[in-house]
């Protein structure tokens, strides 16, 4: 009487993107499975890309837009330097061009949303008006 001892099964856990599975099979069955689980991810993660156009990051924010919020938080109920706008938003995480934000808040001045006073190279910026 020879018995054949089996085994015990493989397991094996992988994660791909945001799909994650769990295979448990025999040494000689694992590769065809792990083959075919591939080809489908593949194929769905295709098919995902097609159809979920991912909506843009809420992080890319232009340096306009992010000063802008700062307005709506009504950040600039107090008159703010040019450095203390750069500071604020590199505490936020957005790290722009201190000639950049000048730009921008220079854009804000005529659009009617700050106001600057003071003199060149020392301007405070502040709400001309509330946000709504």
């Amino acid at each position: 009487m020879t018995e054949k001892t089996q085994k015990p099964p493989i397991r094996v856990k992988m994660k791909i993107g945001d799909i994650e599975f769990e295979i448990e099979s025999q040494e000689d069955q694992l590769q065809a499975a792990v083959d075919r689980i591939l080809a489908t991810v593949t194929e769905h993660m295709k098919t995902a890309s097609l159809t979920e156009r991912q909506a843009p990051s809420p992080r890319a924010e232009t340096c306009k837009g992010v000063i802008q919020k700062l307005w709506e938080e009504n950040w600039f109920s107090q008159p703010r330097g040019l450095s203390e706008v750069h500071s604020e938003m590199a505490r936020r995480g957005f790290h722009y061009d201190r000639t950049a934000v000048a730009h921008a808040l220079i854009d804000l001045v005529k659009d009617g949303i700050l106001t600057r006073e003071g003199k060149p190279r020392r301007y405070q910026y502040a709400q001309k008006r509330p946000p709504p």
